[in-house]
């Protein structure tokens, strides 16, 4: 049998609803901060196919990375950026792999290094289960060493 809603009724669950939504979609204010450096040795871009800089192109890396103060090496990255943006940007996906597990991210890196929001999306070990985002910040002009800092989740 059906019941009939009262008008009240559906406005209260309606609130509720919406609330519940809102609070999901809210950024996370708990969590833990990393910060490693990623000194850039390795960084190789492959041309394909039309000879300069097309979409498509791409650049691979495997780099240390160390501690926040970059004076100790903690681990290592590993990872494949594609071209998207001739002249302007990078998709990249790569993982920082530290002694107590490693962290996966995804996300655009700029031509002109100005700072990254890359997406945690999964990690291994202690980061098992972590989200949240990495922002990536180039310590020089030239891009050889680069700051993750990760916001985790989980």
């Amino acid at each position: 049998m059906l019941r009939r809603t009262t008008g009240a009724a559906l406005v209260v669950a309606l609130i509720l609803i919406v609330g519940a939504t809102v609070a999901s979609a809210a950024p996370a204010s708990s969590g833990k901060k990393l910060t490693v450096v990623e000194r850039a040795t390795t960084d190789a871009v492959v041309d394909l196919g039309a000879a300069g800089d097309t979409i498509g192109d791409m650049l691979g890396f495997g780099n240390d990375v160390y501690n926040a103060a970059n004076t100790t090496k903690v681990g290592r990255d590993e990872g494949v950026c594609f071209r998207t943006n001739p002249g302007l940007a990078w998709e990249c996906t790569f993982t920082t792999i530290l002694a107590s597990g490693s962290i996966t991210v995804q996300g655009p890196i700029y031509d002109d290094l100005h700072d990254s929001q890359l997406s945690i999306t999964g990690g291994t070990g202690a980061y098992a289960n972590s989200r949240g985002q990495m922002t990536l910040h180039a310590r020089d002009e030239l891009g050889s060493e680069f700051d993750f800092v990760f916001h985790i989740i989980g």
